[in-house]
């Protein structure tokens, strides 16, 4: 029998897998290029929220489910929620070389996917 909790954990896992369509790889491969930190709002000159955004996102994906804590799933709620946001902002036309299409990317979204 599960309580609340555990649906809830369960939720925000798959609502995650829907949101976070890139892999640990690709997500870890596309950080390292110049449009990805060129993307997103940066505070006080340093790396953008949605780059180190994308950091936790690849330690999240190579987590094990049952390792992840209350602070991981919180985080998950958090990407789902900007990728759910971002998505519905689509501008018109080609988006694959758009500072849209990086920044979900940066949040490990690839809306070209």
């Amino acid at each position: 029998m599960s309580d609340g909790n555990d649906e809830e954990r369960q939720e925000t896992l798959d609502r995650f897998g829907e949101a976070v369509n890139m892999t640990a790889g690709e997500l870890e491969k596309w950080l390292d290029t110049e449009e990805s930190r060129q993307a997103g709002q940066k505070n006080g000159g340093g790396e953008s929220t949605g780059h180190a955004s994308g950091r936790r996102i690849v330690a999240l994906l190579r987590t094990r489910k049952g390792d992840l804590t209350e602070s991981d799933l919180a985080h998950m709620r958090k990407v789902t929620g900007y990728v759910r946001r971002h998505v519905e902002q689509r501008p018109e036309g080609d988006v694959s070389d758009t500072r849209w299409r990086y920044s979900l990317m940066n949040w490990g979204h690839d809306p070209e996917k």
